[in-house]
């Protein structure tokens, strides 16, 4: 086998755009359940509205790429407003299922024909690079070393990336630790009481559901950057993925969603590798494509047995976890 490679493919997902962006996106839904107790599967949704909106700004209407981004974030905020009015007085189970089926609406209409001039449909889109790429502050060469050796592009992209990341963390941090959070926390032990005190829970809520999906629209926006936007991409295993990164690192941390990304993706870049490697050495009893799906499983069981065990993730703190009360 070549470990070699197989150490550095794993390495190299540490600071790949899809790390970078489940970490984005995991953060956003922190904000949800982690600090306000909102049960939302709807994550992709707001992901495939980034990145949609991104991609639909530059390509159809000619703008630039920086305000596409912004008109990306606009349109996860709007999805919020209207995916919570009619929700959020929901219970925690029943608010699971309505967000998972709205972000199934979302990704059923960017396939359908009748946007067909704008999405392309199924095949999705391309080709809407070239204004963030021609904004790349790096010059043309190689950089770095081992397996984090990138182009100029490629380095932009991550550069990129982690700066939305950082700023993400910070102005999550900066939140929580406001009176706005402290009222958040306090929805998500009890919120009879924080409504006996005189807050408004639903315009909490509300607030919480906007600023988690703008962040989960950045994700998907970093997602889309290295290729292009296919509604393939935005079914419910995306939204599963994340909340699987949320619980790794920690549901009611700061930095817990970022830690949870890069174990999960360097796990799965290790399984990946590693396991048809063993496949083909006689080592199991299984094809490699069938090897290549046994990661899946690794994870899920790997999943149950966290929840079990730590529900609370590797950063979190039991106290903060209101389903093991």
């Amino acid at each position: 086998m070549d470990w070699g490679a197989i150490l550095g493919n794993t390495l190299a997902a540490l600071l790949s755009p899809v790390t970078i962006a489940y970490a984005l996106a995991a953060t956003g839904l922190a904000v949800h359940f982690g600090f306000t107790g909102l049960l939302n599967f709807g994550m992709a949704g707001f992901m495939a509205l980034g990145g949609y909106g991104y991609a639909i700004s530059v390509l159809s209407f000619g703008l630039p790429w920086w305000l596409g981004m912004i008109i990306g974030l606009l349109l996860a905020a709007v999805f919020a407003v209207a995916l919570g009015i009619p929700t959020l007085r929901l219970r925690a189970d029943y608010l699971a299922i309505v967000t998972i089926a709205a972000a199934e609406i979302v990704r059923l209409l960017f396939t359908t024909q009748v946007f067909d001039e704008f999405t392309n449909s199924a095949d999705g889109l391309g080709g809407y690079h070239d204004g963030f790429r021609s904004a790349n502050p790096f010059p043309s060469g190689t950089y770095g070393f081992g397996p984090f050796t990138y182009n100029e592009q490629e380095l932009w992209m991550r550069v990129f990336g982690l700066l939305m990341l950082a700023l993400a963390i910070f102005v999550v941090w900066a939140l929580m630790r406001s009176p706005w959070g402290r009222v958040l926390k306090g929805i998500r032990e009890d919120e009879d009481a924080v409504r006996s005190l005189g807050k408004n829970v639903f315009a909490y809520k509300m607030q919480s559901l906007v600023v988690g999906g703008v962040i989960g629209a950045m994700g998907g926006i970093v997602y889309v950057l290295p290729s292009a936007v296919v509604p393939s991409s935005y079914t419910t295993s995306l939204t599963f993925f994340i909340w699987t990164i949320l619980l790794l690192g920690g549901a009611a941390t700061i930095f817990g969603p970022s830690l949870g990304a890069i174990i999960f993706w360097m796990v799965m870049a290790l399984l990946g590798n590693l396991l048809p490697e063993l496949a083909s050495a006689g080592y199991l009893p299984m094809s490699d494509i069938q090897a290549g799906t046994l990661r899946f499983i690794l994870v899920g069981v790997a999943l149950m047995l966290l929840v079990i065990f730590r529900p609370q993730g590797i950063l979190g703190d039991k106290r903060e976890m209101t389903f093991v009360k």
